[in-house]
């Protein structure tokens, strides 16, 4: 399939790498440049959500071919132009070109609109969920929370860290441990420490050693972990 990418971040140049080896044939443009397209049979823009609506107006409708976005917080309308629209954002963490590139076979994709993008997701060998427009939102930020939120807790985890001496590697293979735990048992049943004990009074201690400017992060996820410990016992059988 002639595919091209408006779109030169690490979005495009990963789709670029992944479909080129999916046998499609792949035209990867900056997305200044959607006048230079060539007849493809997908248009697929990879530009920052708020440029999508201004980046598909730039290219001319066809019913040659179909407009795509791979944004997981936007419904079709922002491709209002065009007559074939569609989308297909994958639930992958594309941290540079090659690992996002691998991470898009067989990734999980969120598609919508024309048919043509499954036919895309198939050759990715990916897995096609969709979802209603009301519902779009709140999974775009299910998934923000499950890779940008948990990077930014890990952030913390190499602040305290850095504040007791030690490096953020001397704690990822017990982050793992919980990640492991958490898809094998349950977030519930994963649970472990003070807030799964009700044990005040340690968490009372740190608080008193974490750094200020850390603190609401902590609070905010031993809140968390307390409720998580309550559903727990409510679920617990009498």
């Amino acid at each position: 399939m002639n595919i091209s990418i408006l779109g030169t971040g690490r979005a495009g140049t990963s789709f670029d790498v992944a479909l080129r080896h999916a046998g499609h044939a792949v035209q990867l443009l900056h997305h200044t440049q959607a006048n230079e397209v060539v007849a493809p049979a997908l248009i697929l823009l990879c530009v920052p959500d708020d440029e999508i609506a201004s980046v598909a107006t730039q290219i001319t409708p066809s019913a040659e071919y179909v407009v795509a976005h791979v944004a997981g917080s936007r419904a079709l309308n922002v491709l209002a132009p065009h007559a074939r629209v569609a989308s297909m954002h994958p639930l992958a963490a594309l941290s540079t070109t090659e690992v996002g590139a691998k991470r898009l076979r067989g990734a999980t994709y969120c598609v919508s609109g024309d048919s043509l993008v499954r036919e895309v997701v198939a050759s990715l060998e990916g897995r096609v969920i969709t979802l209603n427009d009301a519902q779009r939102t709140l999974y775009h930020a299910t998934a923000s929370v499950a890779a940008n939120h948990l990077v930014a807790l890990l952030g913390q985890v190499q602040t305290l860290a850095t504040a007791a001496g030690l490096t953020l590697e001397d704690f990822l293979p017990l982050a793992q441990q919980a990640l492991d735990d958490a898809a094998a048992l349950g977030p519930a049943e994963a649970l472990t420490g003070a807030a799964s004990r009700g044990d005040m009074s340690t968490i009372d201690a740190h608080l008193a050693v974490i750094p200020e400017a850390e603190r609401s992060t902590y609070v905010a996820m031993a809140n968390a972990a307390f409720e998580l410990a309550e559903s727990r016992r409510s679920q617990a059988p009498a």
